[in-house]
């Protein structure tokens, strides 16, 4: 079996990693990962306190492993969310789009392993130095928030600017790419679009559909213009946003029309109108299995493609 030194840290079997998804990693889905032997993740998204609160109760109820919640720092709850996850203590907090620094201490205090997602080596050093347990290195593969390095280049040189562990995160849906990120330093792996695909994922049967048929070509980002770039599936509405990032449209005009664009998508399956969010990887993904299954799935795949390396190097 893998030996990484974040299950030690954390108290997990399988140093996977359930991805942050806004409005689709709830209570369930963490919990089934975390119960199959990895890191099950409450995403807070753009969502209120109280439902945070209610999908890490949800999360307690069906798991005695330890999970976390991902606090998304763009949102306009996030100091609300912040004081949830303590007040919780919640295992670990994992945080994107943006600096968590000024959460760092109230976090640690209550006792949480604080895990931020970084984009780039500054902000890596900026972690190491406020005493973060670990960082995930997300390429810009991922879906959601991108920035621009890929998955190849952003490892190994956050792996090069910091003594953490680092997880892996980007483009990776099987033991190959898992395999790959360790050979490129990473201690462990995070995987959001895979988990899309679990029975315990609680996301539209069209949803669900489109990620199961996707191909090499079916994603696209946008939101360059705004500063916070996404990457999603190509839908009807995805094309349309692209074509209003490029019209005379005024900012915040472009920013009101993606406005409740994902819950349509992951409550509605509405292809004309909802935000299909979802990185390259969907092309790997071709089948619905349980949560364990695809945590266990990948790290049996990769162990087999690290002990075949041999015939590689002699």
């Amino acid at each position: 079996m893998i030996d990484s030194v974040i299950c030690e840290k954390l108290g997990i079997r399988y140093p996977v990693f359930q991805g942050g998804m806004a409005w689709i990693a709830d209570g369930k889905l963490a919990a089934a990962v975390s119960n199959g032997g990895g890191l099950g993740v409450v995403a807070a998204g753009n969502a209120p306190a109280d439902y945070v609160r209610g999908q890490i109760r949800v999360a307690k109820s069906l798991t005695d492993k330890p999970f976390g919640v991902n606090i998304m720092l763009m949102s306009p709850f996030a100091d609300e969310v912040a004081q949830v996850a303590a007040e919780e203590k919640v295992a670990v907090v994992t945080t994107g789009a943006g600096n968590p620094s000024k959460y760092m201490e109230l976090w640690q205090c209550a006792g949480i392993k604080v895990i931020p997602v970084v984009a780039s080596v500054a902000l890596t050093k900026l972690m190491t130095r406020l005493g973060a347990t670990a960082v995930i290195a997300e390429g810009g593969e991922s879906g959601g928030h991108v920035g621009e390095l890929t998955t190849m280049v952003l490892v190994p040189l956050v792996c090069d600017a910091t003594d953490l562990p680092v997880i892996a995160a980007g483009g990776i849906a099987d033991g190959r790419g898992a395999a790959a990120a360790f050979m490129l330093g990473a201690c462990g792996v995070q995987m959001g679009t895979r988990f899309l695909s679990a029975e315990e994922c609680s996301i539209h049967p069209e949803y669900k559909k489109k990620i199961l048929k996707a191909r090499d070509l079916c994603t696209m980002v946008t939101g360059k213009r705004l500063g916070h770039p996404v990457r999603s599936l190509r839908t009807n509405f995805a094309r349309n946003y692209f074509k209003a990032e490029y019209s005379d449209m005024s900012d915040e005009e472009l920013e009101n029309l993606g406005v409740g664009a994902l819950r349509l998508a992951v409550q509605e399956g509405d292809s004309d109108n909802g935000c299909f969010l979802a990185g390259q990887s969907a092309a790997l993904v071709n089948r619905s299995q349980p949560a364990a299954d695809i945590v266990r799935e990948v790290m049996e795949g990769a162990e087999e493609v690290l002990k075949g390396a041999s015939k590689w190097v002699r």
